[in-house]
Formats: C-alpha cells, structure tokens, sequence
C-alpha cells in the first residue's frame, strides 16, 4: 500500500529516514509510506551504501534530500543533524533502519567471532541509536512530541543461529530505545523498535538460511509474514499523533509469530517426516 491512497496521518510532519538502499528495503517502502502521508524528509546512509545502492532514485520519487553519514563517526553524525536542521527546521519523526555484521557475511560461526568484526557490528547496528538520537537531541533538532523508531527482529529474545551475533546486537539495540525513551519522555518525545518478521529484503536474503527462516516463521505465524509495505504502514501509525503514549516498547509486526506455539500443518508435516525417518 505503500504508494496508494494516503490518509494524511503525517501531513505537516517532518522527518529523517536511515538505511533506504533498494527498493526491496524496508526503508526504502517507509520512505514512500510517508510520502503518501503528507510528510517530508531528508534521507541518510553510509557512503559506500549511496555508491551501491539506488537512493538517487528514491530522492527523485520523493523530493528527500540525501546526506551521506557514516554512523560511526560522530562528527559526520553531528554534520548531518545541522544540515537536516538546515532543511527542515525541527523533525517530529526519525528512522533507524541500520544493521550489519561483518561475521554473518563472511559466516564467522558464533563461538568463533572475530571480537573486531563483533565490535563493529554493535556499533553499526546498536551503538548508532545512541549517537544518532543523541545528536539530534543536542542539535535541539527533534519537536516535543516526535516519534524515533528503530527496526528490529525476534532474534533479540530467541536464538536463530544463523543470526549469529546479530541476536546480540538487536537485543543491545532495544535496550537503547528503552533507556533514551525513558529519557525524553518529559518532552513527550516516543523511542520504540519493532521487531519485523522475515522479509525479502536485499540484506535478509544476504543471512544465510534466511530461507529456511522466512518458510519457518510464514508457516507458524496465524496471519503469514507482512511484507515490507505493510510494515511502512504500521511505522506511518507510530509517527503520526494517533500513538502519542506509546513509547520504551518493543513491538512485534510479525503476524502472530511470536505468541504461537505451532500449527495443526506443521504438527502433521513433523510427525511425517520423523515417521518416515524411523522407518528407515
């Protein structure tokens, strides 16, 4: 629904977007849902990000300026919360849709992390909340009342072993949110994450298992797995006004994953497969 009819949930609102690369990503359907709600925004990620991916395009479709800004350098970080500043005044919303590890790409397995590469991907995935909402908070760029997101998955409370240490840095990540949405909340500023299911997106699919991961969970979910447009229109609600107390949560969009045990079909599926395997 991404680029339907809109109902003006962001009219007047301003915003930062993180992470957009293609059009596949959930960034990338975020920006376009808020677009179709009224609002604008400048758009961000790392330079060897805009020199590989298509956020030229994305810009062009939404008017959004682009900063490069590596979120691991703050000066960089500091640099782009003057310039957003410089474009729209004060922001009421902001998204966090930065993630990597260096040992899932290069399937370090868990018990034998290379800590440098481990540092990174905290950093890069987790640490970055941090530096970038404190930035923005000491550029006194954020409205009384903005909204900040981060995306995250379930592999902050569950093991998937193929996620390897990025378990370890959503859960860091969610914490984050809790602390500085604690923090902000005299100025009724809101910090959630949501944990996204499985999502056909050029960085899940570069996890390997992903696959197996994606079948598992749209199997078990009671309502599938929601793709990334329907995740850019429940992001639309936690921006707009109508989520105003909603803040320090961790919130599932994953079509019922989470609180499901199992189903008749995957029961019967099991008890197939181990019944052949004993009659061999």
């Amino acid at each position: 629904m991404a680029d339907g009819q809109g109902y003006g949930l962001l009219e007047g609102k301003k915003g930062l977007i993180f992470g957009a690369l293609d059009d596949r990503s959930i960034a990338w359907r975020i920006a376009l849902a808020c677009q179709r709600e009224g609002a604008e925004f400048s758009l961000s990620n790392a330079p060897v990000a805009l020199r590989f991916g298509d956020l030229d395009e994305l810009s062009e479709i939404t008017g959004a300026e682009v900063f490069p800004c590596d979120v691991t350098k703050e000066d960089e970080i500091q640099e782009l919360m003057q310039n957003v500043k410089e474009e729209h005044g004060e922001i009421d919303f902001m998204l966090h849709a930065i993630g990597m590890s260096p040992n899932v790409r290069k399937k370090k397995d868990y018990k034998e992390l290379n800590y440098n590469w481990l540092q990174q991907t905290l950093d890069i995935s987790s640490v970055s909340l941090h530096k970038v909402i404190r930035y923005a908070d000491e550029a006194d760029l954020l409205n009384d009342g903005a909204s900040i997101l981060a995306l995250s998955y379930i592999g902050a409370q569950r093991i998937f072993s193929k996620y390897s240490d990025m378990n370890d840095a959503k859960a860091l990540l969610e914490s984050i949110a809790r602390n500085y949405g604690s923090r902000l909340a005299d100025r009724g500023i809101r910090v959630n994450t949501i944990s996204q299911a499985p999502t056909k997106t050029s960085a899940g699919s570069g996890i390997k298992g992903f696959d197996g991961m994606y079948t598992f969970a749209e199997k078990l979910a009671p309502l599938g797995n929601p793709t990334a447009d329907e995740c850019a229109d429940y992001c639309v609600t936690l921006f707009s006004d109508l989520t105003r107390k909603v803040t320090m949560q961790n919130l599932y969009h994953d079509g019922g994953f989470v609180t499901a045990g199992i189903n008749e079909e995957m029961i019967n599926d099991l008890a197939n497969m181990y019944s052949e395997d004993e009659a061999e």
